[in-house]
């Protein structure tokens, strides 16, 4: 299982109905299997995710924010690591919106 505690992401690519960018950034918490992350910056006022992290590395999360328009935003994804070529996590990401449109997305975030 990969120990995420600790480390930083900041996303590297985002579909356009996603609200994340180079600008957010996730401190990733693992505790066991439970994972959490508080998160903010560009459209992000304030974020959080809880998740559990199978032996594989993959998460499964739910995640809760506040946008810069003061929307409480909510949402579901799974994230499948591999490792970069310089031996960082990437993560790459599909989500669905639980509100709003209830649309769906694809984003990649790199450990930092």
């Amino acid at each position: 299982m990969i120990n995420y505690n600790n480390k930083l992401f900041r996303p590297v690519s985002n579909t356009d109905n996603g609200e994340t960018s180079s600008e957010t950034l996730f401190l990733y918490k693992q505790f066991g299997n439970v994972l959490t992350s508080e998160y903010s910056g560009g459209k992000i006022k304030y974020g959080h995710i809880i998740g559990l992290v199978d032996e594989a590395g993959n998460i499964e999360m739910r995640y809760h924010q506040i946008n810069d328009k003061g929307e409480l935003m909510t949402g579901i994804c799974i994230s499948k690591p591999e490792r970069s070529p310089g031996g960082k996590i990437r993560l790459h990401e599909n989500w669905e919106w639980t509100s709003g449109d209830k649309s769906t997305g694809q984003s990649i975030i790199e450990e930092q």
